[in-house]
């Protein structure tokens, strides 16, 4: 499936949401922002998609925003400008929001909202030669709607650095503050995100998607009498599923789970 700035592939339980503008590097504007809103959101009713990749055509992931926009930008009343941010913020939030494991598969140039995309997904697969800039402070701006994102994606301290140099920084120091998952020679990227995506679909479906949610509602919070009985509900909750009394049951007669049965 195409549509005029993405390019979607289906492979059975999998999604790939490629960004499909290469001859500008993917760069985004109000067009792919809102296809990707919409996609996404199509992707997080479907009970059938276990997994999402998220990349780039071309020879970038996303370099940022499109020469355009930031010339309509310049020009815009302050109302009009407030609601083109409205729009990016809300595609950040549908991408981060979808209860399906993301994997952003990075390579290129990875700029400002494109970094911001990244920061949205699960996991970060990233190639050796990527170039990471959050440059916004060079061009008098602030990097404030991707922020949320990338603070937790790369951790404060981090943050600080790159938000106020406005430096560029590779797939080395993008592993080492915790940004990239994994770092692969740029020819392994595929085999590198294939096997983390088969690791993902190998799990029970509604498991994957509890722990997904589990990991964001426990993250920074209090280990209160609150929270230990909300994880205790939890784990009842899904004792007692269908699912998860096929897990159990397929474990103990040393069987494959009806899951990974095809």
């Amino acid at each position: 499936m195409t549509t005029s700035a993405l390019r979607i592939e289906r492979d059975g339980a999998v999604a790939r949401v490629w960004l499909d503008r290469p001859e500008i590097r993917n760069a985004l504007n109000a067009a792919l922002i809102g296809e990707l809103a919409t996609t996404f959101a199509a992707l997080a009713a479907d009970d059938g998609v276990r997994a999402i990749v998220v990349g780039g055509s071309g020879k970038a992931f996303c370099a940022g925003a499109d020469l355009g926009a930031m010339r309509d930008a310049a020009s815009f009343t302050w109302e009009q400008n407030h609601a083109d941010a409205a729009r990016l913020a809300e595609m950040l939030w549908s991408l981060y929001s979808c209860p399906v494991p993301v994997v952003a598969r990075i390579h290129g140039d990875c700029y400002a909202g494109g970094l911001g995309i990244a920061s949205v997904c699960d996991l970060r697969v990233v190639a050796e030669g990527v170039t990471f800039s959050l440059s916004e402070a060079r061009l008098g701006l602030l990097p404030a709607t991707i922020s949320p994102y990338v603070v937790r994606a790369m951790g404060e301290q981090a943050a600080r650095r790159w938000f106020v140099t406005a430096e560029r920084f590779g797939a080395a120091e993008a592993k080492a503050c915790g940004f990239a998952h994994e770092v692969c020679a740029a020819g392994e990227i595929d085999a590198v995100v294939g096997r983390i995506v088969d690791a993902i679909v190998a799990n029970a479906p509604l498991a994957t998607r509890a722990c997904k949610q589990l990991v964001r509602d426990v993250a920074g919070r209090e280990i209160s009498a609150e929270l230990r009985a909300d994880t205790a509900r939890r784990i009842a909750d899904i004792r007692v599923g269908a699912e998860g009394r096929e897990g159990i049951q397929s474990f103990l007669d040393k069987r494959k789970p009806s899951w990974q049965v095809r």
